[in-house]
C-alpha cells in the first residue's frame, strides 16, 4: 500500500528524479519562466518555493541548505540578494503554472512554470536618425563654439611646418681617392728626384777620378 508517499516519481529512480527537479528549479530561478511538462512543473514548483522561503530568512544555515540543493555559489547569492527580496510582501504563492495544451508526438500536457514577481528589465530602443538630428540641433551655441575652436586649434597645429632635420652631405668617392693617393704621389716624386741626384753624383765622381 502506498500510504504517506507523496509526489510523482516521473518514471525515474531517486537519483535521476532528484537531478531533474534540481535542474528545473535552477532554470526557473535563472530564467524566471520555463516551459516543461505539467507533471515536472508541479514537482519543481515545490523546490522553487522552498528555496525562496530560505532566501527570505537569510541566515547562514539557510544559505547552506540552499547550496545543498542548487550547488552553485553564484545562484545562491542571487537568490538571497535579488530574487527573495522581491517576495517580501508575499506569504506564499511565489510561482504559478500556466497550462499550454498537449505536445505533438507523445501528447504530453505542457505548462509554463514562472515566478509571480519577475525582475523588471528595461529595454531601451536605439535612437532614430530624426531624434539624433533633433538633439544635435538643440545643442547650446557655447558647446558648438567650443568644438569649433578646438577643431581650429588642431588644424593650426597640423599646418605648422615641422623643423627639417639636418641632412649630411654624402662624401664623394673621388675626394676619398684623391686623399688616399696624395701620400703615394709624394713618395714617388721623392724616389724620382733621389734617382736623378744619384746619377749626377756618379757622374761627378767618375770625372774626378
Amino acid at each position: 500500500m502506498r500510504h504517506g508517499v507523496a509526489g510523482n516519481r516521473l518514471s525515474r529512480n531517486s537519483s535521476l528524479r532528484k537531478a531533474t527537479v534540481r535542474d528545473l528549479a535552477r532554470a526557473t530561478l535563472i530564467r524566471q519562466r520555463i516551459c516543461t511538462t505539467e507533471a515536472k512543473a508541479k514537482e519543481a514548483r515545490k523546490v522553487v518555493e522552498k528555496l525562496i522561503t530560505l532566501g527570505k530568512h537569510g541566515t547562514l544555515a539557510d544559505k547552506r541548505r540552499a547550496f545543498a540543493i542548487l550547488a552553485d555559489h553564484g545562484l545562491v547569492s542571487d537568490l538571497f540578494v535579488k530574487t527573495s527580496p522581491r517576495f517580501k510582501d508575499r506569504v506564499g504563492g511565489y510561482t504559478r503554472i500556466i497550462k499550454l495544451g498537449n505536445r505533438r508526438g507523445d501528447n504530453a500536457s505542457l505548462a509554463y512554470l514562472e515566478l509571480t514577481e519577475k525582475e523588471q528589465i528595461i529595454v531601451s530602443k536605439p535612437k532614430s536618425t530624426a531624434a539624433a538630428r533633433k538633439e544635435k540641433m538643440e545643442k547650446p551655441e557655447a558647446a558648438l563654439a567650443h568644438e569649433h575652436t578646438h577643431e581650429h586649434k588642431h588644424e593650426h597645429e597640423e599646418e605648422q611646418p615641422k623643423p627639417k632635420a639636418a641632412v649630411k652631405e654624402p662624401v664623394k668617392k673621388d675626394a676619398v681617392k684623391d686623399q688616399v693617393q696624395k701620400p703615394a704621389d709624394k713618395a714617388s716624386t721623392k724616389k724620382f728626384m733621389g734617382g736623378i741626384r744619384n746619377m749626377f753624383n756618379r757622374g761627378s765622381s767618375s770625372s774626378g777620378k
